[in-house]
């Protein structure tokens, strides 16, 4: 049997509300929640979920945005002994609907901004779960066949949950889906133990106290938005939730929420340094700046640390099945500059009780120095994918008696600390998003084209996406729109009579490139803009 967790996630939430209750523990525009209406609530609707299910439900899905029930649902899901599974109503609805069918969720918590997609979203589900609805009455469903409903007056009127669930490290704390190569997306079940970990590295490194206050920049299908959610709760700190409008002009938003700690991507803050806003001086009430998801340039480091003259500067790395982040460096105005490669900030070193390796393509590893894909093991290494047992086998390898995940990602060691030279597959990051060009080929294939290529141009922040054998791109490129989240959409679909083939007859993507290059200077374009 399991040994149960001391502080499985979200004991922090609990023992704030009894130490601190006034304390705020969440912040969503105007509106304050205590620690002790947030826990309360979430406790009162773990005992609907728990009850609901006959017992201990499994999985708990969350169809919210940045709303009372996409926060306290998360954690009513842990207080009731199950995983939660953050679902996004921006996303296409046939792709949120397979998620909702492999994860097996026993019920779903849907906030009002949601409600008008769920009848949809539902449909042709032949396991569908219980409806939680803490926002309206039961009426203002509409017809959900003989789907059963909880509403604002159930939820309210229920009593908290008083003996929690005892859970193990190894069981489910949340349950992610990411961008996959098939055409659907892939499950990351992410455990008790490896955000345990997470956090316990975390808290060590950045000491959030009572008296801070972090943003909510991420989306929660966006695994960085749990670093925001549990550093807050489990410190007894204060989760301020931005609006995506907030993110264009953030200074007044800081100060009024007297904000501390920044996470975002790093596009967030290139975006504002394009625009001129990111000005020196601009945050002083900031103590830390933190960037994951996507490469940090330098020149964009530069210019927060002087708007944010008093915060510490660090850039983050990780993928979702290293839970959240598993390496950090410090930023250094001195030192750093010129320790950047291709004019981005290294990534530095891994979390203490994490083991790097570098490997070269037969997974041997290379000599220090030497670039090659970056491997990690160790207590935030995931399970593996979810019902996936092959491409786990892919991804996933022992070696010296540890379990490591592979990244994809090419890195070299420059002395102590880790720089990102790129990915080594066809995955790749846009806006901070990671999306395997691969699922954006197979829905072009689906929608008729014989062949197609999914590729960066002609920027590292634009998808393009060339096609053979079809009839209109224009249909190909509703289909992307259709079938994709907006981030994944290309921006153009254009159509070749034959796809360039290197020596070994795989398709050749600097050819393809070059095509693109030159289509674009000298000949009219056939294509579609989505």
């Amino acid at each position: 049997m399991t040994t149960p967790l001391k502080a499985p996630l979200g004991a922090g939430l609990l023992d704030h509300a009894r130490r601190r209750p006034d304390h705020i523990a969440l912040t969503i525009g105007r509106r304050e929640y205590s620690y002790r209406e947030t826990a309360g609530t979430a406790l009162r609707w773990a005992n609907l979920l728990v009850e609901a299910a006959g017992g201990r439900p499994g999985r708990v899905g969350v169809f919210a945005h940045r709303s009372e029930a996409s926060y306290l649902g998360a954690a009513a899901a842990l207080f009731a002994g199950a995983a939660f599974v953050p679902l996004n109503r921006r996303f296409p609805l046939p792709r949120t609907r397979g998620m909702l069918e492999r994860a097996e969720v026993d019920a779903l918590i849907v906030d009002a901004g949601s409600l008008p997609m769920l009848a949809e979203l539902l449909r042709g589900l032949e396991r569908k779960p219980v409806v939680l609805l803490p926002d309206v009455l039961r009426s203002a469903a509409g017809d959900l066949g003989d789907v059963r409903v909880l509403d604002a007056a159930d939820l309210a009127a229920a009593p908290p949950l008083e003996q929690l669930p005892e859970v193990g490290p190894e069981d489910l704390a949340y349950l992610l889906f990411t961008s996959g190569s098939t055409g659907a997306p892939k499950g990351v079940p992410v455990t008790h133990g490896n955000v345990r970990a997470f956090l316990t590295a975390n808290q060590e490194r950045y000491g959030i106290t009572p008296e801070d206050r972090l943003t909510q920049t991420f989306d929660q299908t966006f695994d960085l938005s749990v670093f925001d959610l549990f550093m807050a709760w489990e410190h007894g700190a204060r989760l301020c939730a931005m609006d995506p409008i907030e993110l264009l002009a953030p200074y007044r938003y800081l100060e009024r929420n007297k904000i501390t700690v920044w996470f975002s991507v790093p596009s967030v803050a290139a975006m504002l340094r394009k625009r001129g806003s990111l000005k020196p001086g601009a945050m002083p009430g900031l103590r830390w700046s933190l960037f994951c998801g996507e490469a940090l340039p330098r020149e964009t480091a530069e210019a927060w640390q002087a708007a944010a003259p008093n915060s510490v500067v660090e850039n983050l790395y990780g993928p979702t099945e290293l839970t959240i982040a598993c390496t950090a460096y410090r930023w250094d105005a001195e030192r750093s500059p010129a320790e950047c490669v291709h004019e981005n900030v290294p990534i530095g070193r891994p979390y203490p009780g994490l083991h790097a390796l570098v490997v070269d393509e037969q997974l041997a590893p290379v000599p220090a120095g030497t670039a090659g894909e970056l491997c990690v093991a160790g207590p935030q290494t995931t399970p593996g994918y979810w019902q996936a047992p092959q491409l786990t086998a892919e991804r996933w390898f022992e070696h010296q008696g540890r379990r490591y995940y592979r990244t994809g990602d090419l890195v070299r060691l420059q002395g102590e600390e880790y720089v990102c030279l790129g990915r080594n597959d066809q995955q790749v990051k846009v806006g901070g998003y990671r999306i395997e060009l691969g699922e954006i080929e197979a829905v072009l294939r689906r929608a008729g084209a014989v062949e197609a290529v999914a590729l960066l141009w002609p920027d590292d922040e634009t998808i393009t996406a060339v096609v053979s054998g079809a009839g209109s791109p224009d249909g190909l490129a509703e289909e992307c729109a259709g079938s994709l989240p907006a981030y994944m959409v290309p921006r153009s679909v254009q159509a070749i009579e034959e796809m360039p083939v290197n020596g070994n007859g795989k398709v050749d993507r600097g050819a393809l490139r070059h095509w693109l290059d030159e289509r674009q200077t000298h000949a009219p374009r056939a294509q579609a803009r989505v």
